[in-house]
């Protein structure tokens, strides 16, 4: 396990006074921050807290903030680096070997897997700091009508239109490809639109086209919890969607191909050669960074059919249930990571959209895009399923996608990836 270790040393400003805040979570509503949101942060009475969070910006940002926190409370705070792709797998095994770090960041699909190998505990957000949560967000972190996280971003997919060759922002799937065409006849682009599949195929960014044409993950509840047992994957409705999509293929009109990927889809871009990439806010600072004259508006859906819903993803903080100092961990996940100052300082960093609503109001006017994709989402997005079988969704669902875009029938393949889905659920 690769990690990099930033430890802070803060042991003058000790408090003799603990934290004001149950082990359980919670902590006082009555005091409001200035900074927005969380209530006032108690005095701490020193202690070590142990993060673990992903590479990249987000990660430097974090060795930041967990620095600040120390700062303020008088206590030891270490910030470890790991490989995202690896954080929930090494933090698991942590926690099963009874050395888990007090508090980890991730994602908000997580948390089925977390909870149910009893690896992080329920929090409890003060109604001072929910109110300014974005709902969607609170939503996410919940599973089994407990929450689990403190939410700090929350993104969708969305479509950036190069202005220069589509000066409109299509209103339909079918007036997207059309606009894209003849951007390719004109001989202005060389492409139609970028919209990542890959030759495995790819369900998250598929997802508002699915929706679209009639598709769903699984059933929900009347409280909005996800029914395993109501696989959408297999319905009429699944494959209709993947015969509209199918017509969009490589033996269709050709816009969708298994060559566009996440990887040069954004190049095709910001090169120039597409008016439309399919993509998400983290890629808002390579597009600045291009000569591109852009907008941002929601992924369009059929003609005629349902909106496109993108799924919405969420990172949250959360509080390992073997963590050494759960009382501290429970302050710096409630109180300080909930802050609206300290959402701005990580989306500098990130530039993803802050799931704090003061937060976005602060940094909005000066980044429209960003509040372009916050409303896209808000609108028609929906949240993605956090239950553990949809880990069993992604690869055959995937595949099946490819399979249909490169010409295969959606009927059997789709009925096929069901039977495979079915089949790992079981396991």
């Amino acid at each position: 396990m690769t990690r990099s270790t930033r430890t802070f040393r803060l042991a003058a400003g000790l408090l003799a006074t603990g934290l004001a805040l149950s082990a359980c979570g919670g902590g006082s509503s009555d005091d409001n921050d200035s900074d927005g949101g969380g209530g006032e942060t108690p005095a701490a009475s020193g202690g070590e807290l142990l993060i673990w969070v992903g590479d990249g910006p987000g990660g430097d940002a974090t060795t930041e903030i967990g620095k600040a926190f120390g700062e303020e409370n008088g206590v030891d705070v270490t910030v470890e680096v790991l490989p995202g792709a690896e954080l929930q797998a090494n933090f698991v095994t942590a926690a099963q070997a009874g050395d888990p770090p007090d508090v980890v960041m991730g994602a908000h699909d997580w948390i089925g897997n977390l909870v149910q190998n009893g690896t992080i505990d329920p929090i409890q957000i003060p109604e001072a700091t929910s109110s300014t949560l974005q709902p969607l967000s609170l939503e996410a972190v919940t599973f089994d009508g407990q929450t689990y996280g403190m939410p700090y971003t929350m993104n969708n997919i969305v479509l950036f239109r190069n202005t220069d060759l589509a000066p409109d922002a299509p209103a339909t799937v079918e007036d997207m490809v059309a606009a894209g065409q003849k951007s390719v006849q004109s001989g202005d682009a060389t492409a139609p639109l970028a919209w990542p599949v890959s030759d495995t195929g790819n369900p998250y960014f598929i997802n508002p086209l699915y929706t679209s044409g009639g598709g769903y993950m699984f059933g929900q509840g009347d409280d909005g919890s996800f029914d395993p047992s109501d696989l959408g994957v297999g319905t009429p409705g699944s494959v209709e969607a993947y015969k509209k999509i199918g017509e969009l293929g490589e033996k269709g009109s050709g816009v969708l191909k298994r060559s566009v990927n996440t990887d040069n889809a954004i190049a095709l871009f910001t090169d120039g050669k597409t008016p439309f990439l399919v993509e998400g806010p983290w890629q808002l600072t390579t597009i600045d960074d291009s000569d591109i004259n852009y907008e941002v508006s929601a992924v369009p859906g059929f003609e005629g059919m349902d909106p496109a819903s993108p799924f919405i993803t969420v990172d949250a903080a959360y509080v390992a249930s073997g963590g050494k100092n759960k009382t501290l961990a429970q302050e710096f996940v409630t109180n300080y990571w909930s802050r609206a100052d300290v959402g701005a300082q990580l989306f500098e960093a990130t530039k993803n959209v802050p799931a704090n609503k003061d937060t976005l109001a602060q940094i909005e006017g000066d980044n429209p895009a960003v509040a372009a994709v916050s409303a896209a989402g808000a609108e028609n997005g929906q949240i993605m399923p956090s239950i553990p079988e949809m880990a069993a969704v992604w690869d055959p669902l995937g595949k099946a996608e490819a399979a249909v875009i490169g010409g295969a029938d959606p009927q059997a393949t789709i009925d096929s990836a069901a039977k495979a889905i079915q089949a790992a659920m079981k396991e």
